[in-house]
């Protein structure tokens, strides 16, 4: 089994940055795509970026292109989201998943996932 592990969460001004990390343990994800979604109160949970097992080919949610960058260190069986430029409507609660096909975007594609860690941008 693979348990996934958010950290780095926190509350930021609106147009600062923070760095999401994702540790797996249990079984190593250097095979795996990975990837971050996210959900605000009171909406669907949404795609926003994930990446493949080599980490050289990666896909983002037109809303976070240019300001969120995925990327992931297999040695250390971990996984980044790096945000920038942090708008109000980027508050949700982010969600780190493992899954079997490079690209996807479905939620109902990933089979591993985090407990999430809350991001809260003021304006």
């Amino acid at each position: 089994q693979v348990q996934l592990v958010e950290s780095g969460g926190g509350l930021v001004q609106a147009g600062g940055s923070l760095r999401l990390s994702c540790a797996a343990s249990g079984r190593t994800v250097s095979s795996y795509a990975m990837a971050w979604f996210r959900q605000a109160p009171g909406k669907e949970r949404e795609f926003a970026a994930t990446l493949n097992w080599s980490g050289d080919n990666t896909y983002y949610a037109d809303s976070v292109k240019g300001r969120f960058t995925i990327s992931r260190d297999n040695a250390k069986n971990t996984v980044y989201l790096q945000m920038n430029s942090l708008k109000p409507e980027d508050t949700a609660v982010y969600y780190c998943a493992a899954g079997l096909m490079p690209g996807a975007t479905m939620s109902s594609d990933y089979v591993h996932w985090g407990q999430g860690t809350q991001v809260t941008v003021s304006s």
